[in-house]
């Protein structure tokens, strides 16, 4: 029986290409990530080479190897214009903002505008008696010291105290602000930062109880506003304002009848973002 060739009935798979090897047709390889199938004897010509082969399966579009895209502990995976991208922690209170269509994502620090409590003081102020001179301020009661953090934080100040004045006299309240605690004693004084002047409250002239008043003054304020500058530890001190008593001491932190504490003090709030 005569013996016929029928050569090759079946691909062969080769594996990766090789430009040494010498191929048949049916003969299989793999060339840059696409499969070809030899259609004419060839050693040395490449698979993309349409003499020699053709096209059994082309590579598809690469994908994102997630992995090596986000590598650290905090990572954000987001989509720029042309694919997956990486988007590194922010820092210790920054906040996620997205930035419209057609914008990437970012970390952006809170707004200025967005204030929290960041520490509160206060002290009582004890009775204390002033001798009443004319043009003359008292500091009174224990300093606060504050160290503002930095140059937008605010300062909210409250002063509050029952006074025994001097009828047919004016006076005024004040808050020092100084880097240590020491004071002039003029109601001009630079260091007098919040004042309402010597003439901030009348004790009138006719009923003896004219002369006992609650005075009271605070606000909120900027460090500019008061002389401060962040980094730096400062001293805040109430004073008592005295102008043209008609005679006798000045009372601060008084306790009338029926006086419940703590109703003389200072509160100081520093606000911060």
């Amino acid at each position: 029986m005569a013996i016929i060739d029928l050569g090759k009935v079946s691909i062969t798979w080769r594996g990766t290409y090789a430009g040494g090897t010498a191929y048949t047709p049916k003969d299989a390889v793999v060339y840059n990530n696409a499969s070809y199938i030899c259609i004419a004897n060839t050693t040395g010509n490449l698979p993309t080479d349409t003499t020699y082969w053709n096209v059994m399966a082309a590579k598809g579009v690469d994908g994102t190897d997630v992995g090596t895209t986000i590598t650290t502990q905090g990572d954000i995976l987001y989509r720029d214009g042309s694919g997956l991208q990486r988007l590194a922690a922010g820092t210790s209170g920054q906040y996620l903002e997205t930035k419209g269509s057609g914008q990437n994502p970012v970390w952006s620090n809170v707004s200025t505008g967005a204030y929290s409590i960041k520490q509160i003081y206060k002290v009582e102020f004890p009775a204390e008696t002033h001798a009443g001179s004319v043009n003359t301020a008292y500091n009174f009661g224990s300093t606060i010291q504050v160290t503002p953090e930095a140059s937008t934080d605010l300062i909210d100040l409250r002063i509050q105290t029952a006074f025994e004045g001097r009828q047919a006299s004016y006076n005024g309240l004040a808050i020092g602000v100084h880097t240590s605690d020491s004071w002039d004693t003029s109601t001009a004084s630079s260091k007098l930062k919040v004042s309402s002047g010597e003439f901030g409250y009348g004790m009138g002239d006719g009923n003896d109880s004219e002369r006992y008043q609650v005075l009271t003054l605070g606000g909120i304020y900027t460090l500019t506003e008061l002389g401060m500058s962040a980094g730096t530890n400062y001293h805040f001190s109430a004073h008592i304002l005295v102008h043209s008593p008609s005679s006798g001491n000045v009372k601060t932190g008084n306790r009338p009848t029926n006086y419940k504490a703590p109703f003389n003090r200072m509160d100081i709030i520093r606000l911060g973002v």
